[in-house]
């Protein structure tokens, strides 16, 4: 082991050859120019899209939504005529009492109306929600065909629980990761912007879904690495090899989706989509999923090997390419099987409806593993766990003829270089150099006597009372090894 201590910042590039830098620094000067005028080309246009008839309000425009709290809650007879339309104190009662039902008595909150009330009569059944007092709620504002206000039941209101939630998560990674954790905060706020402003609009235009998705994904990857990890030659290895395995992502996803003859129909929401905007490509929409969907674990895989390999760069300056590549390989191997659970069960916690349905139907296991709905699953698994995969020795790679340029030269290895035990032992040290011995007593003078009772060594020194201090059992120079003293 060499005599000098190593300093690690991992807030500071380290120091490499100017060659290397300037490689990966013109590689992603080039990738994010392409991005950029890409993002310029097939940015959204502003057309007007209808809105489908069943997001429609009664008059063809967008359904209005106000807030509104259950002030009064019982069961009893409906069919008042108060139900669903504005009013200052009381409903009105039933005329007959024709069957039984929920009713709720609203406060309207927002909008035209605030202050007002409203009723609700919900019938029991799947699918109703079951209102309390205090309860806040989302109410969908219309009219009816004479125009007068009619209002229903939307949805609960979130707002501010979920508001607790996200500022929460906001609190714990600050307090856990500090400013880093709060870079990646807002990285993860542009992560949403380039989605709401660019994807979907674009995807929602007509673009092709790969090139689109590419694009999106590329923004996202430049902004949210940067901004968590800072601005560094560690952090540029990483988006090169993410970079890299998104585009093997893609191309995978495409075959996925062309041999397997997924069509997404399966899910409601795409055949929405199908049924209202038919200029929108479904298969697209599924490889966009894909490539988007993969992201976050090829992220969290492509830091890790790039932290991994420059850290063990630095620790042995002797160390070849070679060495480092296959330590940093270890590492990864074990990330590997770790990541794909999570990538795997996190689709399967998705999609455990489905499987709930599929599992009283009575069809046979085949059946429900290459149906569509579950294909798709399968597939985007498999995709991400390939896409995982390769990303390993990809980004590991990088990182290493980052570390280590080529033209590097190794530092000199001691003369005796140390050589591995067995697994838990410590490496043999060199011996020191030993120690000239004594003169004899010949060489001592004329006059030198030793007598009967003379001391020998370093106790001769010390006068004839002293007695020798009781040493330790001498073993070799250097640190004692793991089991010794056990």
């Amino acid at each position: 082991m060499s005599d000098h201590h190593h300093h690690h910042d991992h807030s500071e590039p380290l120091a490499i050859g100017a060659t290397a830098a300037k490689v990966v620094i013109g590689l992603l000067t080039v990738i994010g120019l392409l991005v950029i005028i890409a993002t310029i080309v097939m940015w959204p246009s502003k057309q007007h899209v209808d809105i489908p008839l069943p997001m429609q309000n009664a008059i063809g425009g967008a359904v209005q939504t106000e807030t509104g709290t259950v002030v009064q809650q019982d069961i009893g007879n409906c069919g008042s005529t108060s139900a669903g339309k504005v009013f200052l104190q009381q409903p009105e009662q039933p005329r007959s009492n024709g069957y039984t039902c929920q009713r709720s008595l609203i406060t309207i909150d927002s909008g035209p109306h605030k202050g007002n009330r409203t009723l609700f009569e919900i019938a029991p059944g799947p699918g109703q929600p079951d209102l309390h007092a205090g309860d806040k709620i989302r109410l969908v504002r219309q009219t009816d065909p004479s125009g007068a206000p009619l209002y229903s039941f939307d949805d609960y209101s979130r707002g501010l629980p979920l508001a607790l939630i996200v500022a929460a998560f906001v609190v714990v990674i600050a307090i856990v990761a500090r400013w880093r954790g709060l870079r990646a905060v807002l990285g993860l706020g542009f992560a949403f912007l380039v989605l709401v402003m660019f994807l979907l609009p674009a995807l929602l235009d007509g673009k092709p879904a790969i090139p689109v998705a590419l694009v999106a994904g590329a923004l996202i990857l430049y902004a949210v690495l940067y901004l968590a990890h800072g601005v560094n030659l560690r952090t540029s290895s990483a988006l090169l090899g993410t970079l890299t395995s998104m585009l093997v992502a893609a191309g995978l996803s495409w075959v996925a989706i062309e041999i397997t003859h997924l069509t997404g129909l399966s899910e409601e929401q795409n055949a929405d989509v199908a049924t209202y905007l038919d200029h929108v490509s479904i298969t697209g929409l599924l490889l966009a999923g894909f490539i988007i969907g993969s992201l976050g674990v090829l992220n969290d895989v492509t830091i890790t090997q790039a932290s991994a390999a420059f850290e063990l760069a630095e620790l042995d300056d002797t160390a070849t390419r070679r060495e480092v590549f296959t330590a940093a390989m270890r590492v990864g191997r074990d990330h590997i099987a770790s990541t794909v659970y999570t990538l795997v069960l996190a689709y399967a916690g998705g999609a455990l409806p489905l499987l709930l349905l599929f599992s009283v139907a009575g069809r046979s296991i085949n059946d429900v593993l290459t149906g569509d709905a579950v294909a798709i699953e399968i597939a985007r698994s498999s995709v991400g766990g390939i896409a995982l995969a390769l990303s390993v020795p990809l980004t590991t790679a990088i990182a290493v003829m980052l570390a280590r340029p080529f033209g590097h030269a190794p530092a000199q290895a001691p003369p005796q270089r140390a050589k591995h035990g067995r697994y838990g032992e410590r490496p043999r040290e060199p011996r020191s150099a030993p120690q000239p011995r004594r003169a004899p007593d010949a060489q001592r003078g004329p006059d030198f006597q030793r007598g009967p009772d003379a001391q020998h060594g370093p106790d001769a020194r010390r006068g004839p009372g002293a007695q020798r201090a009781q040493r330790p059992p001498r073993y070799r120079e250097g640190p004692p090894r793991y089991d010794e003293g056990q």
